[in-house]
């Protein structure tokens, strides 16, 4: 009988795998045609304005090609996506509102404790709509707004929206940002007014529940001058046998000496494609840090872009990806320095096992007008077994003599010495093992508010199991 050696399981998606029938939902017809994108326009009211860039949109989408440089998409069908499922709710203010099957989910998934422990504000998006929105008294009583995304296409706010609606993120970037503009629902718009320090986060979370459907919620995030504010996205997904697709738009602009911090943690099932574009513009003296935890969907290309347009700009990236079986993850950032004495920094963990694929995909760009800035890469991968991937693809296009730019990768497998100095110490190898991980992970990990970190933890605690 061979010795029973210890293998690394998946990490435990169990808590998010639940699912409740559509029950009284509205749903469009699967594909992506003129009519049901003129239709969309209608069930949501968008102003002319917005319907005829959705039309625009699905031209240019139909015009771009499907990127063939990352992971293999081709299983991803749209013409076999509903893009848009509306729930048997209208938004609430009031928990008490929300129908019993969307309330118990965002009850599992912990949101209403999160909002009365340490949220200032609270956004759930169930599907394709916002079914739930909160913000704290003394939180707007600062001016500051958070709403759904379609409530500030017709407010106050109407024409700062239209202003900066994917001036950012542009539909002829790619195809999936030209799929995103002409069929985005949901989502939430941030309005931090000048000098105003908002205490505790803001946050929004995604639930996809639906089948064989995708989720296009649009974020636009504005932080005017001297301001700052943390906002936390998280998703989640049960697992079903079809695919799905989420092809979201995130767009940050940071003013001048603004401080914004934006964090994800996300765990979508492994039937998910995620194919989703962030992107921030930041201004002189302001700074963005993004805070990253990436541990689900089959395939994902996501690469955060940090345009520094302003003196003294500076972005942080720091991000931990988890591919195990069946996944094909490609992540990583992208700094984009326009301005002298900029700077950047990007931290990156990477863990595969069973087979998954994880890629690190990066991109420093540092102009000519950029004297004096400084860009810093550091990407680390750990792969747990001998038949998993991680591939390192970093690009430098550097445009000045004055500047100071490093990078740094390592790949490696868990250290033997480290599980047997743990083990010398009285600590099983499979604890050992884990330890070793999710101390990997832990400058991500340690970035994150309390509640936060505690899920992202309990995401990539890896179980042991004997085997022979």
């Amino acid at each position: 009988m061979a010795e029973k050696t210890p293998e690394i399981t998946d990490i435990d998606r169990s808590p998010y795998d639940f699912r409740y029938e559509e029950k009284g939902f509205y749903r469009n017809e699967k594909g992506l045609t003129p009519e049901i994108v003129a239709k969309l326009s209608e069930d949501k009211n968008d102003p002319e304005w917005m319907r005829e860039f959705r039309q625009e949109c699905l031209k240019i989408y139909n015009e771009l090609r499907v990127p063939e440089w990352g992971p293999d998409i081709s299983a991803l069908n749209i013409d076999e996506i509903a893009t848009y499922v509306r729930p048997n709710t209208k938004m609430q203010g009031k928990w008490e509102d929300v129908p019993d099957d969307i309330k118990d989910t965002f009850e599992k998934l912990g949101i209403p404790e999160a909002e009365r422990t340490s949220l200032a504000g609270v956004g759930a998006q169930y599907d394709s709509e916002l079914v739930y929105h909160n913000l704290q008294d003394e939180v707007a009583r600062q001016g500051v707004i958070y709403t759904d995304f379609e409530s500030s296409l017709r407010g106050e706010y109407a024409d700062m929206v239209k202003e900066h609606f994917m001036k950012l993120v542009k539909p002829n970037d790619h195809k999936f940002a030209a799929l995103h503009g002409a069929v985005w629902s949901g989502g939430s718009f941030v309005y931090v007014p000048k000098g105003v320090k908002v205490e505790v986060p803001l946050q929004s979370y995604f639930r996809l529940n639906a089948k064989g459907a995708g989720q296009f919620e649009h974020t636009l995030i504005i932080v005017d001058e001297g301001a700052d504010v943390h906002f936390i996205e998280g998703c989640s997904a049960p697992k079903y046998n079809v695919a799905n697709l989420h092809a979201g738009c995130v767009e940050l602009y940071v003013k001048k000496n603004a401080h914004l911090r934006y964090s994800t943690v996300e765990n979508w099932s492994k039937n998910m494609y995620n194919l989703n574009t962030k992107r921030a513009r930041v201004e002189e003296g302001g700074s963005i840090e993004w805070v990253s935890g990436s541990f689900g969907s089959h395939v994902s290309y996501l690469y955060p872009e940090s345009d520094l347009v302003g003196k003294g700009a500076r972005a942080e990236f720091t991000g931990v990806t988890f591919a195990g079986a069946g996944q094909n993850l490609d992540t990583g950032a992208k700094m984009v320095h326009l301005a002298p004495n900029t700077t950047s920094l990007i931290t990156s963990k990477s863990i595969s096992k069973s087979g998954g694929i994880s890629t690190y995909r990066s991109a420093v760009y540092i102009d000519k007008k950029a004297v004096g800035s400084k860009a810093s890469v550091s990407c680390d991968s750990l792969m747990l077994d001998n038949i998993s991937r991680s591939d390192t693809i970093p690009a430098m296009d550097i445009h000045t003599d004055q500047c100071d730019v490093g990078h740094e990768a390592k790949i490696g497998r868990i250290s033997n010495d480290a599980v047997f100095y743990l083990m010398s110490r009285g600590v099983s190898e499979e604890e050992a093992r884990a330890m070793i991980v999710s101390g990997f992970a832990n400058p991500v990990s340690k970035e994150l508010p309390l509640e936060y970190a505690v899920e992202m933890n309990n995401l990539i605690r890896l179980e042991m199991k004997n085997n022979i």
